[in-house]
């Protein structure tokens, strides 16, 4: 029996995002304005009576403005009654009157303060609504929530089980597609529920001892390769994103493509252990009267009661269970153990290609493999270093939130480059007889499977045709549960002429950041090691290379992210470390290997915490 498990989180925002300026009408800002407020919570009853109307229960994050107005707090104490849902607190819509008047600013992520503001706000936002409804609440959120920010919630107010927590893929994305003006980077964290890590909320817990003490939830489920690829406020199982996205039909105004996804979220069961997850979270501020992302206020509104009517029906078929946040943290902890993975085998649904990609997140990585590029992994986010990442004013990262990555190929070009050099990229090379061939040219399909606690991605096989040979080759790779390691075998099913050898290079290009832009890779350590011997470098843009015969091991230790990263292999293998130059500031390992036919070669990459 599969669950698939639906939070629909509102909040009576009452100075919504965006909505002062448009509500105004090119008047002096004033965001105690009564038209605003009272259309702010117009919108907020009719999201819950839709949400009702289908029976579904909500959670209500109330915000700091609406814990000023009578009517929200008086509305969430109703609903909370007869319909059973939870009267949470976000730490989104700070900006009122009251909030400005204290402190002096107009920021309003609460993640960008500095850390004694922090506590302040916090402690000024849980005891007003203490105040307003005589208990703590057991829930709340924002965008995004910093380790700090976490741990102190957690220390005062101990009876906050579940959080959002952070927005998928939320960085230079973003920003680009909000004009350059979004200054919030939050790239690199899981797409699904997880249980934050005291020292990065982007990486989940290991253990009881890393635990924060709250299970996290993403601010809205995105679709995981239109999101991955492009900017993923137009792709997420939010109505409003899809309009923005342009996601529908103009005459009809249907969008399938909601549907889909919300379908698509619900067969990550099949990835999951029987168990699925999807969210919607939405303030007031996109149900506007004036109309938003070129659409009417009434395509708007239908938007939202037709999402809603989804997952009604849904509920009704009993193929969904509606829980409110805290409900969920519950059942989560229950159902998940702290090195149980999140996998999603994701497929194109949007733009009719047959591109899949595969996700996984566990405590020691997030790794994304593109079978576009014949099973190349395309994003690695080292978790096992469990970086201290401070984040807002008065640290060294104001606005990037971001865990850093190893390989990103929309950063860092992966392995369709421009020019000379090369992008971040893990895959295969094949050579024979002076040609050469990379994996990243063989569009292939996956299967999932799993055995014990390894989830296994079996692919198609592909042909690399050469001159006078023909080789069918096949791709397996493995992620074993709780190893903080890839282990990538590929298998020689049939050459057209059975005496001929082949050479295979499994290498990773890499380097480390957060944006597009790169940071400064002196003093990296690159390594061949065999039983006592060893070749080293330390990275200085020289272009110098590293070989050893027989390597056990090749490696590079980043200082910058506390991370070591190695590639091995379980047999004879030469094994080979290159620095970059200024062009092309990477790092190069790789382990090359000769085969014949009915021949496989099996390497492993590894993560590990360097202090």
């Amino acid at each position: 029996m599969s669950d698939f498990i639906v939070n629909i989180v509102h909040r009576p925002e009452m100075v919504p995002e965006y909505a002062e300026k448009v509500t105004g009408h090119g008047k002096e800002e004033d965001i105690g304005r009564k038209a605003l407020l009272t259309e702010s919570l117009d919108i907020f009853k009719f999201q819950q009576e839709m949400a009702h109307k289908y029976n579904l229960k909500t959670t209500i994050q109330m915000t700091y403005a609406a814990l000023f107005n009578e009517e929200a707090v008086e509305i969430a104490k109703e609903h909370h009654e007869k319909y059973g849902d939870e009267i949470s607190l976000s730490l989104l819509g700070l900006p009122c009157t009251e909030f400005r008047e204290k402190y002096k600013t107009k920021d309003f992520c609460i993640w960008m303060f500095s850390i004694e503001d922090k506590k302040s706000i916090v402690n000024d936002v849980f005891e007003k609504f203490y105040e307003k409804f005589g208990f703590y609440p057991e829930s709340t959120g924002s965008y995004y929530m910093d380790a700090d920010l976490i741990n102190y919630i957690k220390e005062r107010y101990p009876s906050v089980k579940c959080a959002v927590a952070t927005c998928w893929e939320e960085g230079p994305k973003a920003y680009h597609t909000c004009n350059n003006s979004w200054y919030t980077f939050m790239d690199g964290g899981p797409w699904n529920p997880w249980i934050p890590s005291k020292q990065n909320t982007h990486a989940p817990a290991e253990s009881r001892e890393e635990d924060s003490g709250i299970v996290a939830i993403p601010h809205l489920s995105r679709d995981l390769l239109a999101c991955y690829d492009g900017n993923g406020s137009n792709f997420g199982t939010h109505p409003q994103n899809v309009l923005r996205g342009m996601i529908y039909d103009t005459q009809t105004w249907e969008y399938p493509y909601l549907y889909n996804l919300i379908d698509q979220y619900r067969d990550l069961e099949k990835y999951n252990n029987g168990y699925a997850y999807n969210m919607m979270f939405v303030g007031p501020g996109w149900l506007n009267k004036m109309g938003r992302w070129e659409s009417p206020y009434e395509l708007l509104a239908k938007s939202y009661e037709d999402g809603m009517a989804y997952y009604g029906s849904l509920k009704k078929d009993g193929r969904l269970i509606d829980m409110t946040m805290t409900e969920f943290a519950d059942y989560y902890r229950e159902k998940k153990t702290y090195t149980e993975p999140e996998c999603a085998l994701w497929r194109d649904i949007l733009y009719g290609s047959d591109k899949q990609l595969f996700w996984y997140a566990d405590p020691y990585m997030r790794a994304c493999v593109n079978m576009d590029q014949g099973g190349a992994i395309v994003d690695l986010r080292p978790y096992v270093a469990k970086l201290e990442w401070k984040v807002g004013i008065g640290t060294e990262h104001i606005t990037d939130a971001s865990y850093p990555f190893l390989i990103q190929e929309k950063y860092r070009a992966g392995y369709f480059t421009h020019y000379a050099g090369e992008g971040t990229i893990r895959s295969g090379k094949i050579r024979y007889q002076g040609e050469e061939v990379d994996l990243c040219l063989c569009r292939t399909k996956a299967h999932f499977s799993k055995e014990g606690k390894t989830r296994i991605l079996t692919l198609d096989p592909v042909d690399i045709v050469f001159d006078g040979l023909t080789v069918t080759l096949q791709s397996v790779i493995s992620f074993e549960e709780g190893s903080a390691q890839i282990q990538t075998e590929r298998r020689i099913l049939n050459m057209s002429s059975p005496g001929a050898e082949i050479e295979i290079d499994e290498y990773m290009v890499a380097c480390y950041g957060t944006t597009e832009y790169s940071e400064d890779m002196n003093g990296i350590l690159l390594s061949c090691r065999k039983k006592d011997q060893a070749e080293t470098l330390t990275y200085e843009y020289k272009c110098r290379e590293l070989a050893l015969e027989e390597a056990e091991e090749v490696s590079a230790v980043i200082p910058a992210i506390k991370t070591k990263v190695s590639l091995w292999a379980g047999t004879q293998a030469k094994g080979y470390a290159r620095e970059g130059y200024a062009f092309s500031p990477m790092f190069t390992l790789g382990c090359t290997r000769r085969l014949k036919e009915k021949e496989a070669f099996t390497t492993w990459l590894r993560l590990e915490r360097a202090d």
